[in-house]
């Protein structure tokens, strides 16, 4: 898949309030399985979140090969996986009723558009994939407390630019962040590039919230990051491209692999059976 650029217009920006984490406030059952922050899963318990859903048909195979999470893009210009607010909905009832929570994935920064597309499709996951800015996370904490806020830290050539945020990003009320690559050419997101395990880890002690781990990601380079995948704030890990053959397309083979290797481990909602 073609990654997008993350529009310019959304820049990072220093928050300007301080908001506590919702993580103490997200109250749910244990059915519920899927508004559990990863703190709050089972020892040991690990995400995998296969991102760029499309159709009724991508979610159903996902759901059946072993991934927790499912990627749904909204608000993303160009992006090849890019869904209408209709069709969003409609796959995120999907994902829920085969038991798949699904994760909105955008580039949108108004907080109260984004706020109501949450409600209107149940979604309760938020993955903010461009440079919205500590400011908007705690809108959007406010206006939706239960919510599951994923802030995505882009790292290019070793640094990340939103280094200088990520205390304010926390303050603001960020559930987890995601640690992706940034292409030399501003391509963000689905770009199949690989992040440097030592880059990865001299950013961890920055961080004091779960993060999910992406870049390049495959089934044959799970050994790769054993150093960052046994950190205790690892939460689990997203990938796309490693989930598709050369024509696009999710393959029962290859998430398959991709949840052997990254994934080892009983549904959420089995292991609370």
């Amino acid at each position: 898949m073609t990654a997008p650029t993350a529009p310019a217009s959304v820049a990072p920006a220093p928050a300007s309030a301080s908001v506590a984490s919702a993580s103490a406030s997200v109250s749910v059952s244990a059915a519920s399985f899927g508004a559990l922050l990863p703190t709050r899963a089972p020892a040991g318990f690990r995400h995998l979140k296969v991102c760029g859903a499309r159709t009724p048909g991508d979610v159903a195979l996902l759901a059946e090969h072993g991934p927790t999470l499912v990627g749904l893009w909204h608000g993303v210009p160009g992006g090849p996986a890019d869904l209408s607010a209709e069709r969003l909905a409609d796959l995120a009832a999907t994902a829920i009723r085969l038991g798949l929570e699904p994760v909105l994935v955008t580039f949108l920064d108004d907080p109260v558009r984004l706020a109501a597309l949450a409600r209107d499709s149940g979604i309760r996951w938020i993955q903010l994939h461009a440079y919205q800015n500590p400011a908007l996370v705690a809108e959007l904490r406010d206006l939706l407390p239960y919510a599951v806020i994923v802030k995505v830290l882009h790292i290019s050539r070793g640094r990340c630019l939103e280094r200088p945020f990520i205390r304010a990003f926390e303050r603001a009320g960020c559930d987890l962040f995601l640690l992706d690559t940034l292409t030399d050419d501003g391509r963000v997101g689905s770009t199949g590039h690989t992040l440097d395990p030592a880059d990865v880890l001299t950013l961890l002690p920055r961080l004091s919230i779960p993060f999910l781990l992406a870049g390049g990601l495959n089934a044959a380079n799970r050994d790769t990051y054993t150093t960052v995948t046994d950190h205790p704030l690892y939460a689990g890990a997203d990938i796309d491209t490693a989930a598709r053959n050369g024509a696009g397309h999710f393959t029962h083979e290859a998430v398959t692999a991709l949840a052997h290797a990254w994934h080892p481990h009983p549904r959420l909602k089995e292991a609370y059976a």
